[in-house]
């Protein structure tokens, strides 16, 4: 919307917020320079005119009794039932983890929903999808009945197969209902509400036994992330520096990932724990959306520590302007903690490994290979704090010296870009692409060492 005279002002930024917050979308307002100056005038007791209001109540969307039964009845008749949890749960923390309890569900999220539960839960199998874990993987495939709760989840090939479960699907937006899977039953909700609404309606079920297997499966994932991560690299294996973060991740920590092969790690290795926020480009997979989300997250949370997990060239694209602004806020917050991690890999690294898998070609170095820059070095001249790491044995180190920092903080570390982005389920489509794009791949021998090394320690943990 654009303003012509000031007595539209009052009406426009009324109706913008309340757009905003109904349809949850961004809205526009244009103001010429010239109106900008002018004085401002309520609008008139005229014909035409609107005099607005401010305040705006979310409308409490419950589905109907007789809705809610037939949900549970499709529930309650499950002996396997997996959960997919989005964004749309973020709020419905509780609710999620009763209805799962009752249902003895395993539970995978949706990246932007990476957040909604805490990975402590010993039957959350982490996050679905090519970023995803191997449990969310076995998840659905062996699931009866899908609940999906808050997510629009895009790819269906690591949804269950369509007929061999019983679908249930909760969304505030009905444009995104039974959009991914062939749901049997559809409803309209607020998560929180609709969940504390058909929790009495369950039955509580008493068979362990799918639960046992995805606790025991979720264990055995654990270890072999850990010994992914332990696995040499040259000079230092990315998976090392979240798997050392995470343990570290302070009470309430905001985290915040750019797109790349930094997200890898962002989705597997890092455990979320109660009261901790987490976001990423999930909806675009835009790249250098990591610096900003973390600049806005310390603006609303300064008292949080933020962790920004960013891959060089989002950094190269963007992050080092925001550097600059980060420079020129950091003194006005309560708590100055702001570590923007970089990894070094000189390459546009998930787009090379998507040549690599899925065109069946080796690394197109023109286009892949991007410059080296000393990224801590940077924040001095900022007058922030830089920390570099290119050992494995140091990296612990590093992260207790950047989150006991007294400022803002760039920890470059200085990694292997040839150290494969597993994904929870390879196809053979996949590993015939990987092997033919070897013919043509300049790094042949660093991307055969380190896929051997992420593949033994899969399959054969302590061999890696």
């Amino acid at each position: 919307m654009q303003a012509s005279v000031p007595a539209q002002i009052r009406h426009m930024i009324d109706r913008a917020v309340r757009i905003a917050s109904a349809r949850r979308v961004v809205t526009c307002l244009i103001l010429p320079n010239d109106l900008q100056l002018m004085p401002y005038q309520d609008p008139p007791m005229a014909h035409g005119a609107t005099h607005t209001g401010v305040g705006y109540a979310l409308p409490a969307k419950l589905p109907d009794e007789g809705t809610l039964r037939e949900a549970a009845s499709i529930l309650n008749s499950g002996k396997k039932v997996a959960m997919l949890v989005g964004a749309g749960a973020l709020g419905a923390t509780d609710e999620v983890i009763a209805v799962a309890d009752k249902l003895q569900a395993g539970c995978a999220k949706a990246l932007l929903g990476k957040a909604a539960l805490p990975d402590d839960l010993p039957w959350v199998t982490g996050s679905l999808g090519l970023l995803g874990t191997k449990p969310s993987w076995d998840l659905m495939q062996g699931c009866d009945t899908f609940l999906m709760v808050g997510s629009s989840f895009p790819y269906s090939e690591f949804l269950p197969k369509p007929g061999s479960a019983r679908g249930v699907q909760i969304d505030i937006d009905a444009a995104s209902l039974s959009l991914r899977y062939p749901m049997e039953l559809s409803m309209v909700g607020d998560s929180a509400t609709t969940l504390r609404a058909l929790l009495p309606l369950l039955e509580q079920k008493t068979d362990t036994s799918w639960r046992g297997g995805i606790e025991k499966g979720l264990q055995s994932w654990w270890k072999q992330l850990e010994e992914r991560a332990m696995q040499s690299a040259e000079p230092l294996n990315p998976q090392r520096v979240f798997w050392e973060l995470s343990p570290r991740l302070p009470e309430n920590a905001i985290i915040t990932a750019d797109s790349g092969s930094v997200a890898n790690w962002y989705a597997r290795d890092l455990k979320m724990r109660r009261g901790m926020k987490a976001s990423l480009s999930g909806g675009l997979a835009s790249l250098g959306a990591g610096t900003p989300y973390a600049m806005a997250a310390k603006m609303a949370y300064p008292e949080r520590t933020v962790i920004a997990c960013m891959g060089d060239g989002a950094m190269q694209m963007n992050g080092l302007n925001v550097m600059i602004t980060i420079s020129k806020y950091w003194r006005q917050w309560s708590n100055p903690k702001l570590i923007v991690l970089v990894l070094n890999n000189r390459d546009l690294n998930q787009v090379t490994w998507e040549e690599r898998v899925t065109l069946g070609a080796g690394k197109t170095e023109s286009t892949q290979s991007i410059p080296d820059f000393p990224y801590h070095k940077y924040a001095e001249l900022l007058g922030l704090k830089g920390i570099f790491v290119d050992h494995p044995d140091k990296v612990g180190a590093a992260w207790d010296e950047a989150l006991s920092a007294d400022r803002p903080v760039i920890l470059e570390a200085y990694t292997d870009p040839n150290v494969p982005p597993l994904p929870p389920h390879i196809t053979l489509k996949d590993a015939r692409n990987f092997m033919t794009s070897l013919l043509d791949e300049p790094e042949r021998a660093s991307v055969i060492v380190n896929s051997a090394k992420e593949m033994l320690a899969s399959v054969l943990p302590g061999k890696g």
